[in-house]
């Protein structure tokens, strides 16, 4: 069995190295790449840290709220594991690429607690130009003082495809922060009709070179008129407008979704994986 040495803490020395693997693969790597860019790769102000095997980084990988493997063979993703069991469990899920999840689930899966949940298949898809589709004008970026409004719409997608509710646990004040720090920083969006969400989305993470869409959501009895597939487009013009490539992943089984997202002009590049606790 191939071994390698233990992967160690990383820091600004490495910011360089840690850059060139997080450009080799932009769309999937957007999640810790908006992190770096913002903060560096010092852990007391990524909020989480990066590991890193070999001097030219063969091996690296994101632990924080999210455990995110970015890059590695077998042997780094079992020299990740093993520290990963030493330290313990802190992340709520793992996610990326999937060669790269399950690999390093298998190696932890007898350690940790058990998953609530392992979705083994997400396309990462990706829309480097206009959206095929004319995008709904009604869309717009959600104002402060309408966080009462769009917060209920906030609450139902992450029930709906989370599964659980984000408000346990503390009565839901910090999904209520987290929710207005994305509407203070123009990320989320929607679409109102009698003062209620019919469309909501977010850009979720945001690089120099890309953008990341999540929380989709259309009311329950508003699906199957197009809110879906015209209220994306007007993201994703956004992230144009702002000069970056707009992607997402979504769940493999869920076809509406995905014929949504090729209807407004995505195409699949990858396969994500995820890991929920």
């Amino acid at each position: 069995m191939l071994r390698v040495a233990g992967p160690r803490l990383l820091d600004e020395r490495d910011r360089a190295g840690v850059q060139l693997v997080l450009d080799s693969d932009p769309v999937a790597t957007c999640m810790v790449a908006s992190r770096v860019e913002l903060a560096g790769v010092d852990s007391w102000r990524l909020g989480g840290e990066l590991w890193g095997v070999g001097s030219r980084l063969d091996g690296l990988c994101f632990a924080g709220a999210n455990l995110v493997p970015l890059r590695g063979e077998r042997a780094s993703l079992r020299a990740f594991a093993e520290r990963a069991r030493r330290v313990g469990r802190s992340c709520s899920s793992m996610v990326g690429r999937a060669e790269l999840v399950l690999p390093l689930w298998e190696e932890l899966s007898g350690h940790w607690t058990p998953a609530r949940e392992v979705r083994h298949d997400q396309p990462l898809m990706v829309l480097p130009t206009r959206p095929a589709i004319t995008a709904d004008p009604k869309v717009r970026a959600v104002r402060p003082d309408e966080l009462d409004r769009y917060l209920p719409a906030a609450v139902a997608m992450f029930t709906e495809e989370v599964g659980i509710d984000p408000r346990l646990g503390d009565g839901g004040v910090g999904y209520r922060a987290r929710v207005a720090e994305q509407i203070a920083s123009g990320r989320a969006f929607a679409r109102f009709e009698d003062g209620e969400v019919v469309f909501k989305a977010e850009i979720g993470a945001l690089s120099s070179r890309v953008g990341q869409i999540q929380g989709v959501w259309v009311r329950p009895d508003c699906r199957g008129h197009g809110y879906g597939a015209t209220g994306t487009a007007a993201v994703v013009e956004r992230l144009i407008d702002l000069g970056r490539v707009a992607s997402l992943y979504v769940n493999a089984y869920n076809s509406p979704a995905r014929a949504v997202y090729s209807r407004v002009g995505f195409s699949q590049i990858a396969s994500f994986a995820t890991v929920l606790f």
